[in-house]
């Protein structure tokens, strides 16, 4: 007997899960994986509680499920970024933190609200080790393509380096989404920061590690 087709979900039901991983978004970010519940996904997202479980499991599933939903769009605007850049024959290790970083500053900047959330929850993800396996399934191919580029500019440097490079640049450009009120707090008035200033702080600091120090 022929194995009946699996239907495809409505319209209704996309948008319905949608607004449920919409919410999750927000509810993680703000409260990471310990603090948020179920529940409090469910108001958020106007449904029942029994509706949350249906379409994202159980809240470890959810977690996941909202973690990866974004990660290809991301990786796909960084990859597009890479392979302009190497076109133009301009590879440098600024350009390539400029295109790693400012992809995502954009999405943030023009793929509204969520996007901020989105950069929130990856900060936690990149915060707990419990999470390895999901930033290895999210985030390392793409981090690995480009520590490979710029170890093809400093054949000397070790491998560890350019990954250490790359983790702490990942950690300033988090902190540069999330702490912008720290430096208005710290510098009263003083101008929104700014993505270049982020760029050449991580250029610098990477620079440092990727050149061998002389005796």
């Amino acid at each position: 007997m022929e194995k009946q087709r699996k239907r495809a979900p409505s319209a209704r039901s996309l948008q319905t899960k949608a607004r449920i991983l919409d919410a999750a978004e927000q509810i993680f970010a703000e409260r990471g994986f310990e603090g948020a519940s179920m529940r409090d996904i469910a108001k958020l997202a106007e449904v029942q509680v029994g509706l949350v479980h249906h379409h994202g499991g159980g809240k470890k599933e959810l977690f996941h499920q909202t973690v990866t939903r974004r990660a290809d769009e991301l990786a796909a605007l960084r990859l597009d970024g890479l392979e302009a850049l190497k076109q133009s024959g301009e590879v440098s290790l600024r350009g390539l933190l400029d295109v790693f970083m400012r992809a995502y500053v954009t999405l943030t900047q023009t793929g509204g609200v969520q996007w901020h959330h989105y950069g929130r929850l990856v900060a936690h993800v990149s915060a707990d080790p419990r999470w390895r396996p999901l930033a290895a399934q999210c985030f390392d191919p793409t981090a690995t393509r480009f520590i490979d580029e710029i170890l093809a500019l400093y054949p000397k440097a070790e491998r560890q380096a350019a990954a250490t490079g790359q983790v702490y640049s990942v950690a300033a450009m988090l902190a540069f989404l999330n702490t912008g009120w720290r430096i208005e707090a710290l510098s009263p008035g003083a101008a929104e920061a700014q993505v270049d200033q982020l760029i050449d702080f991580c250029t610098a600091g990477m620079e440092a590690i990727l050149t061998p120090k002389t005796q």
